[in-house]
């Protein structure tokens, strides 16, 4: 009985051992600090966004000024006056807008600034991390930087296939 349950511990420990897999984490943050190219894309974009900043709080200045000066003067002017006046902050409000939304929306010059700047850093990162990940057979390597994501797994661990064809799903194509 002693040697079966010790054969059977053997067993179980050597196919605990042969599945071990190699995990590694990285720190983006500390990655991108050091990278001086990272920090002068950093600095521009910044810079550009105070630019902006400063445009839009100076067009949100002359909107006030001229809402105050129409609450001054309402009484004094007649409907069409109103309509005009009110059309005009109306008008201008709508324009800081569009511009916030150009210069700082998803599709923003911002954005597409930060991607050009940027993207080209992050994907050199993600093939150094690659190539690490495969030179020392690491599995997964993680971020420490933020949240806990996957950078890099390797896809003969990828088991996304086989939960979608138990579910009953097709499987898709990565």
């Amino acid at each position: 009985m002693k040697k079966t349950a010790a054969l059977l511990l053997f067993l179980i420990g050597l196919s605990t051992f042969s599945f071990a897999q190699k995990f590694a984490y990285v720190d983006t943050d500390y990655i991108l600090k050091n990278i001086p190219e990272y920090q002068a894309a950093q600095k521009q974009l910044d810079e550009l966004s105070v630019k902006w900043q400063k445009q839009i709080e100076a067009k949100y200045t002359e909107i006030d000024r001229l809402y105050k000066a129409y609450q001054a003067e309402q009484i004094l002017l007649n409907e069409d006056m109103k309509a005009k006046r009110e059309n005009e902050i109306v008008r201008k409000e709508q324009e800081v807008k569009d511009f916030q939304k150009a210069k700082f929306g998803v599709e923003g010059v911002l954005f597409k600034k930060r991607q050009e700047l940027v993207q080209p850093i992050q994907d050199q990162i993600y093939n150094a991390i690659k190539e690490i990940a495969e030179a020392s057979s690491y599995s997964v390597i993680l971020d420490r930087a933020g949240q806990s994501n996957i950078l890099y797994a390797n896809t003969r661990y990828d088991k996304s296939d086989d939960v979608l064809k138990k579910l009953g799903y097709s499987t898709g194509s990565k």
